[in-house]
Protein backbone atom coordinates (compact mmCIF):
# COMPACT_ATOMS: atom_id res chain seq x y z
CA UNK A 1 0.00 0.00 0.00
CA UNK A 2 1.56 3.20 -1.32
CA UNK A 3 2.33 5.57 2.27
CA UNK A 4 3.48 9.20 1.75
CA UNK A 5 3.88 11.54 4.80
CA UNK A 6 5.51 14.98 4.83
CA UNK A 7 6.57 16.56 7.83
CA UNK A 8 8.94 19.97 8.61
CA UNK A 9 6.46 22.65 8.00
CA UNK A 10 5.96 25.36 10.60
CA UNK A 11 5.84 29.10 10.60
CA UNK A 12 8.72 31.42 9.45
CA UNK A 13 9.72 34.90 8.71
CA UNK A 14 9.81 36.13 5.13
CA UNK A 15 13.29 35.31 3.88
CA UNK A 16 13.61 32.22 5.76
CA UNK A 17 14.17 28.79 4.93
CA UNK A 18 12.37 25.27 5.82
CA UNK A 19 13.41 21.87 4.88
CA UNK A 20 9.85 19.83 3.82
CA UNK A 21 10.47 15.92 4.25
CA UNK A 22 8.42 13.14 2.37
CA UNK A 23 8.82 9.58 3.62
CA UNK A 24 7.42 7.09 1.77
CA UNK A 25 7.00 2.99 2.36
CA UNK A 26 4.98 0.19 0.24
CA UNK A 27 6.58 1.14 -2.86
CA UNK A 28 9.75 1.50 -4.05
CA UNK A 29 10.62 5.23 -4.78
CA UNK A 30 13.05 4.93 -7.37
CA UNK A 31 10.27 3.70 -9.61
CA UNK A 32 8.10 6.21 -9.34
CA UNK A 33 8.04 9.87 -9.66
CA UNK A 34 7.47 12.24 -6.23
CA UNK A 35 6.05 15.57 -7.05
CA UNK A 36 5.37 18.48 -4.67
CA UNK A 37 2.36 20.79 -4.84
CA UNK A 38 0.42 23.39 -2.59
CA UNK A 39 -2.62 24.09 -1.81
CA UNK A 40 -2.74 28.03 -0.39
CA UNK A 41 -5.66 29.32 1.60
CA UNK A 42 -9.35 29.71 -0.28
CA UNK A 43 -7.17 28.67 -3.42
CA UNK A 44 -7.31 25.62 -5.46
CA UNK A 45 -4.01 23.11 -5.31
CA UNK A 46 -1.64 24.27 -7.73
CA UNK A 47 0.18 22.11 -10.36
CA UNK A 48 3.47 20.31 -9.46
CA UNK A 49 6.43 22.39 -8.11
CA UNK A 50 8.96 19.97 -8.62
CA UNK A 51 9.22 16.40 -9.21
CA UNK A 52 11.66 14.31 -8.82
CA UNK A 53 13.07 10.66 -9.14
CA UNK A 54 16.22 8.93 -8.48
CA UNK A 55 18.34 11.84 -7.63
CA UNK A 56 16.96 13.84 -10.87
CA UNK A 57 14.60 16.94 -10.08
CA UNK A 58 12.94 19.71 -12.14
CA UNK A 59 10.79 22.76 -10.26
CA UNK A 60 9.00 24.14 -13.52
CA UNK A 61 8.60 27.94 -12.48
CA UNK A 62 11.52 30.56 -12.48
CA UNK A 63 10.20 32.04 -9.25
CA UNK A 64 10.34 27.79 -7.74
CA UNK A 65 13.45 27.04 -9.59
CA UNK A 66 15.33 29.79 -7.90
CA UNK A 67 14.19 28.86 -4.27
CA UNK A 68 13.21 25.66 -4.06
CA UNK A 69 15.48 22.13 -4.42
CA UNK A 70 14.45 18.30 -4.45
CA UNK A 71 17.09 16.05 -2.82
CA UNK A 72 16.34 12.11 -1.64
CA UNK A 73 17.86 9.40 0.53
CA UNK A 74 17.04 6.39 -0.93
CA UNK A 75 18.24 4.54 1.89
CA UNK A 76 15.64 5.90 4.31
CA UNK A 77 12.75 6.13 1.40
CA UNK A 78 12.37 9.74 1.68
CA UNK A 79 12.54 12.84 -0.19
CA UNK A 80 13.15 16.08 0.89
CA UNK A 81 12.03 19.81 -0.66
CA UNK A 82 14.48 22.78 0.35
CA UNK A 83 12.81 25.94 0.54
CA UNK A 84 14.92 29.34 0.69
CA UNK A 85 13.89 32.49 0.83
CA UNK A 86 10.32 31.84 1.55
CA UNK A 87 7.62 34.91 1.15
CA UNK A 88 4.15 35.46 2.58
CA UNK A 89 2.93 33.70 -1.01
CA UNK A 90 4.25 30.67 -0.28
CA UNK A 91 2.03 30.16 2.67
CA UNK A 92 0.45 26.77 1.97
CA UNK A 93 -0.55 23.53 2.60
CA UNK A 94 2.22 21.00 0.70
CA UNK A 95 1.97 17.74 -0.70
CA UNK A 96 3.89 14.75 -2.19
CA UNK A 97 2.35 12.62 -4.18
CA UNK A 98 3.74 9.35 -5.85
CA UNK A 99 3.23 9.02 -10.02
CA UNK A 100 4.67 7.11 -12.79
CA UNK A 101 7.62 7.86 -14.79
CA UNK A 102 7.66 8.12 -18.20
CA UNK A 103 5.54 11.14 -18.76
CA UNK A 104 6.34 13.32 -21.78
CA UNK A 105 5.78 16.76 -20.62
CA UNK A 106 4.75 18.71 -17.98
CA UNK A 107 3.34 16.63 -14.57
CA UNK A 108 0.03 17.63 -13.85
CA UNK A 109 -1.91 16.24 -10.68
CA UNK A 110 -3.93 14.46 -12.30
CA UNK A 111 -0.83 12.19 -13.03
CA UNK A 112 -0.45 10.95 -9.37
CA UNK A 113 -2.52 8.74 -7.20
CA UNK A 114 -1.21 8.49 -4.14
CA UNK A 115 -0.83 11.80 -2.15
CA UNK A 116 0.71 12.59 1.62
CA UNK A 117 -1.52 14.41 3.97
CA UNK A 118 -0.01 17.44 3.83
CA UNK A 119 1.96 19.94 6.03
CA UNK A 120 1.22 23.56 6.53
CA UNK A 121 3.78 25.79 5.82
CA UNK A 122 3.33 29.52 7.57
CA UNK A 123 5.29 32.59 5.82
CA UNK A 124 4.46 35.68 7.80
CA UNK A 125 6.34 38.92 9.78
Amino acid sequence: QYHLVESGGGSVQPGGSLRLSCATSGFVLDDYVIGWFRQAPGKDREGALCVSRSGSSICYEDSIKARFHVSENSAENTVYLQMDNLQPEDTAVYFCAAGPPGLVGRYEERHFGAWGQGTRVTVSS
